[in-house]
């Protein structure tokens, strides 16, 4: 909490001194002295019965709550958190001279020829006030104001005034001048709920505490004998006439010239567009990232603790996010889908970093639910794809095996499961290239069966997906409510070639001294068969080429692998698709859980939101192409094939399973 600016410091110290010799005639100060050498000295004695009094050396390692500020990928301020204290401590170097002296000449032009307390200033105090008609110089030292805000009650008493008294003095034998400068200048309040002249300066003029001109220090430092009464925000008016007081006395003790005062006077105020009450620009992002630093430091950390929190968000990602989904929810009105919400989330399959996150369409201040990272909602189709990949990591299964969708009739409970497809119809034998493409639900189910639906599960759960789940005969088609946010994170795995890191929104943390004390770094790590995953991904291409979804076709011509979703209830529609750089989860459908319009699918409705997105987000960036499993190499296979010990044997009575080898 020192300064290291001590030479400055000293600098300011000495041109003090020499403005406060020169303000007061050498025989009055003589006798003011003695005289104030005489109180100080009985309130020495007084000291002795205040041995209850606080420690002031405790100061030496008091932290004050400072103010959390959360950022973008790039460094760009998204967020202040902070509770009933909103500050940003900065040393004493980092302050503007200007605002030294303009504070100092107003609350205590005698800091630095005083021990803490000046019993003649109370008497100048009065004299100057007196001849002023308003209250222009206050009797309390700035030592006595610091030990009264940080140690003592607000009670006007002689016992407090004599503590404050005794305080100070033991302070000002602890800590230099410009320690108990620092301290105070990061301490003062100074309205509109700011705390600390950086944190002020930020938000009435825009800029930091080092760069205040004069005309804005003084202004400033007209604020601190009534915060709430004289900051220009609330009373620009009185504001300039604090000014003015602040500049003439200035002028008076010799700080600033008569030229420096009516410059300044004269310089126009631009007040800045304010940050105490400022809201998030991301709102969703923000409350997200909120919650996982609470879960890792706990909220009066996260409030008073002044991180410094860089998330994985891309702003000029986020912006697209944003706006192609209010468009989009525009546009599903003007359609009549009936679809109130929409949720995207969009990660980096090379990290696992959140690169933008949608929670809702509308204002966030009327609906804060955020349906990215909270909603459990049913896949639909867009579970498949776990299937599938578990299919082929058996080795029994490839893109152009064949499979049949034909009808079935599976014993569950008292009575027979009989799954039907979209269209209530049945292809007969069919690759699952074919299956997948246009989203046949029998071939799921068959597959599902043969590995094994707790395999299934199992593999979400590799995947990074938390959400409830059951190992029920429907899962393959969907039975099973997960987040947005599970889901582009799981879909990521799959676009990086079988690489997991952790799905995050926080890249790194530092603490107000800035150490690193979380660091998200990715550490990939090869959790898949990259064979499989290879031909899962050349199988969801076939979706986007000639499939469900060839509303997802981006007009350059990058290779697009993703998968389709709609609920047979209609409450629930996705497209959840991926490019080598970016995987993407859309869903769009209604907080209550009613169903949208009658055929508002996946493939028709949510598809071209991707596109939407996908179009602006991947602009300028270089095409990647996809690797194909003849490119991959035979003893890339990993130890990560699906555990078969524990399949689901086919039922010969249902005959789930009709070419077994790849053909």
């Amino acid at each position: 909490m020192a300064s290291n600016s001590l030479k400055q410091s000293g600098s300011l110290a000495g041109s003090i001194l020499r403005g406060t010799l020169k303000a007061v005639g050498g025989t009055l100060l003589a006798v003011v002295m003695i005289g104030g050498a005489g109180v100080a000295g009985g309130l020495v004695g007084l000291a002795l019965s205040f041995r209850d009094l606080p420690d002031v050396r405790v100061l030496k390692g008091y932290v004050p709550a400072e103010t959390t500020y959360i950022y973008d990928i790039n460094g760009e301020l998204i967020a202040r958190l902070h509770g009933d204290i909103n500050r940003e401590v900065v040393p004493l170097d980092r302050i503007s001279p200007h605002l030294k002296r303009a504070v100092l000449a107003i609350e205590d032009a005698y800091f630095y020829t005083h021990k803490g307390v000046d019993p003649s200033g109370v008497a100048r105090a009065i004299v100057v006030n007196f001849n002023a008609g308003s209250t222009l110089e206050g009797g309390s030292t700035l030592t006595q104001q610091l030990v009264k805000n940080l140690f003592l009650s607000s009670e006007k008493s002689i016992n407090r005034k004599v503590a404050e008294a005794v305080l100070a003095m033991r302070v000002e034998q602890v800590f230099t001048k410009d320690q108990i400068l620092e301290m105070y200048l990061n301490q003062v309040f100074w309205g509109q709920n700011t705390n600390g002249a950086e944190t002020a300066a930020q938000n009435y003029f825009g800029k930091s505490a080092a760069d205040l001109t004069l005309a804005e220090a003084a202004m400033m430092a007209g604020v601190i004998q009534a915060p709430s009464a004289f900051n220009p925000v609330d009373d620009y008016k009185t504001a300039k006439h604090r000014q003015a007081l602040v500049l003439d006395r200035m002028q008076e003790i010799g700080w600033a010239t008569p030229a420096e005062v009516k410059a300044a006077k004269a310089q126009p105020i631009k007040l800045g567009k304010g940050i105490s009450y400022e809201a998030s620009r991301v709102p969703y992002v923000t409350q997200a990232v909120t919650v996982e630093l609470e879960e890792k430091f706990g909220k009066d950390v996260v409030l008073k603790g002044g991180l410094r929190v860089q998330t994985t968000i891309d702003l000029r990602l986020q912006r697209i996010a944003e706006e192609v989904a209010e468009q989009a929810h525009k546009d599903l009105n003007d359609r009549g889908a009936y679809a109130n919400q929409l949720a995207l989330v969009a990660v980096d399959p090379r990290t696992g970093f959140v690169k933008a996150l949608v929670g809702g369409v509308g204002p966030f201040d009327k609906n804060q639910y955020n349906r990215a990272v909270l909603a459990r909602r049913q896949l639909g189709s867009s579970f498949k794809p776990f299937v599938y990949y578990a299919a082929f990591a058996t080795g029994d299964y490839a893109p152009d095996s064949s499979i049949e969708d034909t009808p079935m009739s599976i014993p569950d409970g008292d009575e027979n499961y009989q799954p039907r497809n979209y269209d209530n119809k049945f292809s007969g034998v069919i690759t699952i290239r074919q299956a997948v493409a246009v989203s046949r639900n029998i071939p799921a189910i068959r597959l599902g069966l043969h590995v094994g639906m707790d395999n299934v599960v199992a593999l979400c759960r590799k995947l990074g997906i938390t959400s409830p789940m059951l190992p029920v005969i429907s899962l393959p088609l969907g039975a099973a409510d997960v987040t947005p946010l599970e889901v582009a994170g799981a879909y990521a795995v799959f676009a990086s070639g079988g690489y997991k890191s952790k799905t995050t929104m926080i890249a790194r943390v530092t603490d107000r001294n800035g150490n690193v004390i979380w660091d998200n770094t990715p550490k990939p790590e090869l959790i898949l068969d990259p064979i499989a995953v290879s031909e899962l991904t050349d199988v969801l291409r076939g979706v986007v080429t000639n499939g469900t979804g060839t509303e997802a076709q981006l007009s350059d011509g990058r290779p697009v692998a993703g998968k389709t979703g709609t609920t047979s209830d209609f409450r629930d529609a996705w497209f959840v698709g991926y490019v080598p750089q970016l995987a993407v989860a859309i869903w769009i459908g209604n907080d209550d859980y009613s169903a949208m319009a009658h055929g508002v699918t996946g493939g028709v409705y949510v598809a071209p939101i991707w596109r939407q997105f996908m179009e602006k987000a991947m602009a300028g960036v270089p095409i990647e192409q996809f690797p194909v499993p003849s490119e991959i190499p035979a003893d890339s296979k990993t130890d990560t094939k699906t555990d078969r010990k524990n399949d689901v044997k086919p039922d010969r009575k249902t005959d789930t399973k009709t070419d077994g080898k790849k053909n």
